[in-house]
């Protein structure tokens, strides 16, 4: 008999997002796993372009994805840790005790205190309400999505091969696709002129209207805003008192514990994960799936060996017909090979199914 069967513990995991229920899934095949979320089914993060243009799915139920390990769904909120007591608060007036917590609680929109974000724009993670407020239009107008990196990207493209009648706008701060490799950044570009995306580069928001969003480079008509700017960690953390960063993440050593609290593991998003010779990790589920599988399997006893990791690729969706598969660095520097087209297309839509089956 295994020591991870008879020395079960009460693990905690908040967050089911790629990250939380990876770890959850990894432990609860010998311990008993509390896993904190409110939603009914899996938020599959990369694939909120399609909802929002009206093309996702219901993606698979949390229960459904647990079956089989020792785990039990609560459908409640962390509000409040108490560090020294090992007990989560929840919204609906309970407390959880633990031996061990795994903080998954991972990223949120970052409306950087824009006048009139909140307000007038909606955040790609509430994909479904872009969807219903293009469809309850009475007629197609503009829509403008702020953010030039890849959920930008995605979603402005996605919006414009599935809304052809609509006039979509991306709006940058920078360089839209600036993060790519000279290759990369014109197919995107290319791409874009061909749903008939207006670019706008160079154009800070400095406030959200009905309107539109103003920028430092004029104002800009846009009859629905939609925000995919940047991500920030959730407070909680900091809150609760673990030391942090100064972007609000969790500090972590190499087997993905608290440096101040290390009975608690701090995985995706809102975990800074150094790794020697690769650096801090970035958010995403490129990084969020690895942490969550190596802190399940450390849990169970089956490897006691430091989080390591590197780089592959990075890819994008471009609508349903065209895609890139960027070639990249151990260090996610970028190479200059990339994938194109229908071969970039079938690369993404492999990834995001391994993502998926490594959840089932």
């Amino acid at each position: 008999m295994s020591s991870t069967t008879t020395n079960r513990k009460r693990i905690v995991v908040l967050g089911a997002g790629y990250a939380g229920l990876t770890a959850a899934k990894g432990a609860g095949r010998h311990h008993h796993v509390t896993l904190v979320a409110p939603e009914e089914r899996l938020l599959h993060r990369i694939r909120q372009h399609e909802t929002a243009a009206g093309r996702g799915r219901d993606w698979p139920a949390i229960g459904e994805l647990a079956r089989g390990r020792s785990i039990e769904h609560r459908r409640a909120r962390a509000v409040e840790l108490d560090l020294a007591g090992r007990k989560v608060l929840l919204d609906d007036g309970t407390a959880l005790g633990y031996d061990t917590l795994v903080y998954a609680l991972g990223s949120r929109t970052a409306w950087h205190d824009v006048p009139g974000a909140v307000e007038h724009a909606h955040p790609v993670e509430r994909a479904a309400e872009v969807r219903r407020l293009i469809g309850e239009a009475d007629r197609p107008g503009t829509l403008a999505v702020v953010g030039g990196g890849a959920t930008g990207i995605e979603l402005a493209t996605e919006l414009a091969e599935a809304h052809p009648g609509w006039r979509v706008r991306i709006v940058a701060a920078g360089r839209v696709g600036g993060i790519y490799s000279p290759k990369g950044r014109a197919h995107i570009l290319r791409v874009l002129d061909r749903l008939g995306v207006t670019v706008h580069e160079d154009a800070t928001v400095t406030e959200v209207t009905p309107a539109g969003p103003r920028t430092t480079a004029g104002p800009i008509e846009a009859d629905l805003t939609v925000w995919a700017a940047s991500l920030e960690p959730h407070p909680l953390a900091a809150e609760a008192g673990l030391a942090v960063d100064e972007r609000g993440r969790a500090l972590v050593d190499d087997h993905l514990r608290s440096v101040s609290h290390p009975d608690v593991h701090v995985v995706g998003d809102a975990a800074a994960v150094t790794v020697p010779g690769i650096g801090t990790l970035r958010m995403g589920c490129a990084t969020a799936l690895p942490q969550g599988q190596y802190v399940g399997k450390l849990l169970d006893g089956r490897t006691a060996k430091p989080f390591s990791f590197r780089y592959v690729v990075q890819c994008l969706s471009l609508g349903r017909r065209d895609g890139l598969l960027q070639l990249v660095h151990p260090d996610d520097a970028m190479r200059p090979t990339v994938l194109t087209g229908t071969a970039g297309r079938l690369a993404k839509a492999a990834i995001v199914s391994v993502v998926l089956g490594a959840l089932k």
